[in-house]
């Protein structure tokens, strides 16, 4: 049984006396294919991911799918309403070619496949971008998958989905995102004060929260008090990750995370974006 819990094993850097977090490639190897597709999540492994994350949507009817927005205009170039489509519908949409040629038939993948490309030892983190009638859709899913539970992570804006999530699937970790506001009056919010009423309210473990100075080590120790996780996004330049590192985040997500882990550990080279190819299956 895997014994890989996100956020409580940090990974030796080689040549390095620091340890790095998990890094987690965004979407995939966003960076280099195209976003929440199989391409990105094979590349990502391949270029030594320790997990990926990606964003889910339920469909009209009930099958849940791997797309960041509510409608498919930016990445398919037609705008279907996710919800008020089908399967089917969705599945014939090509989310590949604004990439590049190399990625024209890339199609809109379900969690189920993006949850079989996930080797052991590694995690996926499961954004959910719609309300809590995904959960039990989610729940079947994770079920049958193969995974372990701690292999997974689920990760909402929404306080009311993660409060759900925690009362349907107690055994998964998840964490509650948000990201930051300046306000001329009070300053940065939310504060690490209501974050962790937050978590507190609804039971996450943790937060997930957007690369910000305000993220600085009086913020860490409000959380850490409360044995909270942080886990940092989008975090794409070297001095950002390991300012975080020092802080103690317990993962960075990136567009290039392949690229930010060797940085970081000094790695040897990994497949880069064409070794993909050579398997003839990103769709």
């Amino acid at each position: 049984m895997s014994r890989y819990i996100a956020g409580t094993e940090h990974i030796p850097c080689f040549g390095s006396a620091l340890a790095t977090p998990a890094v987690i490639a965004h979407r995939g190897a966003a960076d280099d294919a195209p976003e929440n597709t199989l391409a990105a999540f094979k590349l990502a492994w391949q270029q030594g991911a320790d997990g990926i994350e990606g964003d889910f949507h339920l469909t009209r009817d009930g099958e849940i799918v791997c797309i960041h927005d509510a409608d498919t205009r930016r990445t398919a170039g037609r705008g279907v309403k996710v919800a008020e489509a089908t399967f089917a519908e969705l599945r014939r949409l090509d989310v590949g070619c604004w990439k590049g040629e190399p990625w024209r038939g890339a199609r809109i993948p379900t969690l189920g496949e993006v949850l079989a490309t996930v080797p052991a030892g590694k995690r996926v983190c499961i954004e959910i971008k719609c309300g809590a009638e995904i959960l039990p859709a989610l729940k079947a899913a994770l079920a049958g998958s193969g995974l372990q539970s701690e292999q997974a992570i689920v990760m909402s804006f929404d306080p009311n989905v993660i409060a759900e999530a925690k009362r349907l699937l107690p055994q998964l970790k998840a964490l509650w995102l948000t990201d930051f506001k300046a306000d001329p009056a009070t300053g940065v919010q939310p504060t690490a004060t209501e974050i962790l009423q937050t978590l507190e309210k609804t039971g996450a473990e943790g937060v997930g929260c957007r690369a910000h100075p305000v993220v600085d080590q009086a913020f860490m120790q409000t959380l850490r008090t409360a044995q909270k996780e942080v886990h940092l996004w989008t975090v794409g330049d070297v001095p950002t990750a390991k300012r975080y590192l020092e802080l103690g985040a317990d993962s960075l997500t990136s567009n290039r995370a392949g690229w930010l882990k060797r940085q970081l550990c000094g790695e040897p080279g990994l497949p880069n974006r064409t070794s993909i190819r050579a398997s003839g299956d990103f769709r």
